[in-house]
C-alpha cells in the first residue's frame, strides 16, 4: 500500500506541476489581417497598451511566437525607443494571404531557444570613411554624409561631401555588406565602385536630392539643408533598423529638422518621420528625387500617391521611387535644371503638425527582384495601397 500511496503521491505532484506550467504557458492569439488583394510579408509591430497588456506579470525574455498551426517560432525583435532599458515595441514578421487573416500563439517559455536570422537590418555611424551614416537590409542599402564630411569641402580638403541627399548603395546579395564594403574600401580607396559580386556604388548624389533628400521650394528654388550635424543609433536588429538624424537650422525659415528614419526586412522603402521646425510659416516641405544627366523616365501619380524615376546606369535599370499619403501632396514635377546636381523630380507637400512621413527607395535590375520598369510601378503601387491599409494586429487572451 506504501508504494501505491508513494506512486499516487508524485503522480499528483507532477498533474499539478503540470496545469501550473500549462496554465503559465496559456497566454494570447495574435491576428493578423490583411485587407488587400495581394499577400502580404510584413513587419508588424505590437506596442503600447497592447504589449503592456500581452507581457502583465509575465517576463518579457521568455515570450514567444509561433504561427498557428505549427511548430514554428518566428523572429522576434524588441525596441527600445527611449533608451531607458524597457522595451517599447515588439516586432515579428507576418505572412498574410489576400484577403485573409493568419493566426500567431504567444508562448512565455524560456526554454524554447529564440528563433536566429540569417538575414538582417543594419545602420550605423562610419568614421572610418570621414563621417556617413549608412544603413540596408536584405534588398537595398543607403547612405548619407555627416558634418566632417562637409567640413572637408569647405577648406578644399580631399574625401569630402556636402550633401543632405540620400546615396543608393546597390546590391544584390541578401547579406549585410555595409561593413565589408568599407573595410575594404579603407585598404584600397574606390572598392565599393566596383562590383565584386554583391554590387556596388555607382549612385551620383551630389548637392542632389539623392532618393529622398528633403527641401524648401520657393521662388523656382530649392533650399535645402547641408549635412547633418549629430546622429541617434536606436535600434540595429534581424527585423528593423531605426535612427535619428539631426540637421542646423537651415534657410531663412531656419528650419529645424529631424529625420527619424527606419527600414524594415524584406522591403525595399525607407520609412523618414522628419520632424520639423521653423521661426516663420513655411510654404511647403519637399522631398524628391535626383535626376542626374535628365535622361531617364518620369512618372507622376498623385491620385494614389507615388512618383518614380526611372533611369539606366551601366547598362542596367535602376528604379528610384517615393510614396506617401496622397492627401499631403500639394504639386509634383520635375525640375530640369541647367545647373549641375539641381534637377530633381520634386514633391511638395504640406506637413500636418510640422511632421511628415514618407517612404523613399529604389529597386536594381540585376538584384534579381524585378525585371523591368513595368515591375517597379507594380512595387510602388503596392506600397502605396500598403501605407493606406495596414496590416489590423488583435490580440486576444485565451480562457
Amino acid at each position: 500500500m506504501r508504494n501505491y500511496n508513494s506512486i499516487f503521491k508524485c503522480s499528483l505532484v507532477f498533474f499539478l506541476f503540470s496545469i501550473s506550467a500549462n496554465a503559465q504557458n496559456k497566454s494570447a492569439k495574435i491576428s493578423v489581417k490583411n485587407n488587400l488583394d495581394f499577400s502580404r510579408q510584413e513587419v508588424v509591430s505590437i506596442s503600447g497598451k497592447q504589449l503592456s497588456n500581452l507581457i502583465k506579470g509575465k517576463q518579457e525574455k521568455e515570450l514567444r511566437i509561433k504561427k498557428e498551426g505549427t511548430s514554428e517560432f518566428v523572429v522576434l525583435q524588441w525596441i527600445d525607443f527611449d533608451q531607458d532599458g524597457i522595451s517599447d515595441e515588439l516586432l515579428f514578421q507576418a505572412e498574410v494571404a489576400a484577403k485573409a487573416k493568419a493566426n500567431y500563439q504567444v508562448v512565455f517559455d524560456g526554454i524554447i531557444p529564440l528563433t536566429e536570422s540569417t538575414i538582417t537590418t543594419y545602420s550605423r555611424f562610419v568614421p572610418e570613411r570621414t563621417d556617413d551614416y549608412a544603413w540596408e537590409n536584405d534588398k537595398v542599402a543607403f547612405r548619407t554624409y555627416g558634418p566632417d564630411a562637409q567640413k572637408r569641402v569647405e577648406e578644399n580638403r580631399s574625401e569630402g561631401t556636402l550633401s543632405s541627399g540620400i546615396d543608393l548603395w546597390l546590391k544584390r546579395t541578401d547579406k549585410s555588406i555595409i561593413n565589408k564594403w568599407y573595410a575594404e574600401n579603407v585598404k584600397k580607396s574606390g572598392y565599393y565602385h566596383i562590383d565584386h559580386g554583391e554590387g556596388y556604388d555607382p549612385y551620383h548624389v551630389g548637392a542632389s536630392r539623392g532618393t529622398g533628400g528633403t527641401g524648401v521650394w520657393e521662388d523656382n528654388k530649392l533650399a535645402v539643408s547641408k549635412n547633418f550635424v549629430s546622429y541617434k543609433t536606436i535600434a540595429v536588429g534581424p527585423l528593423r533598423t531605426v535612427f535619428e538624424l539631426t540637421y542646423a537650422p537651415w534657410s531663412s525659415y531656419q528650419v529645424k529638422e529631424i529625420k527619424r528614419i527606419s527600414l524594415d526586412l524584406g522591403s525595399n522603402f525607407s520609412k523618414f518621420e522628419i520632424s520639423i521646425d521653423a521661426n516663420k510659416p513655411l510654404p511647403n516641405y519637399a522631398t524628391g528625387i535626383s535626376l542626374h544627366e535628365n535622361k531617364g523616365e518620369v512618372k507622376i501619380n498623385k491620385k494614389e500617391g507615388w512618383f518614380r524615376h526611372g533611369e539606366t546606369i551601366d547598362g542596367v535599370f535602376l528604379g528610384e521611387g517615393i510614396v506617401l499619403n496622397p492627401k499631403l501632396v500639394a504639386d509634383a514635377f520635375s525640375n530640369v535644371s541647367k545647373e549641375k546636381d539641381q534637377s530633381n523630380l520634386l514633391v511638395i507637400t504640406h506637413p500636418k503638425e510640422n511632421t511628415l512621413i514618407y517612404y523613399a527607395g529604389f529597386v536594381w535590375q540585376k538584384s534579381g527582384q524585378i525585371n523591368n520598369v513595368a515591375d517597379w510601378d507594380t512595387l510602388l503601387q503596392k506600397q502605396a495601397k500598403i501605407i493606406a491599409n495596414p496590416l489590423k494586429v488583435t490580440i486576444k487572451g485565451n480562457k
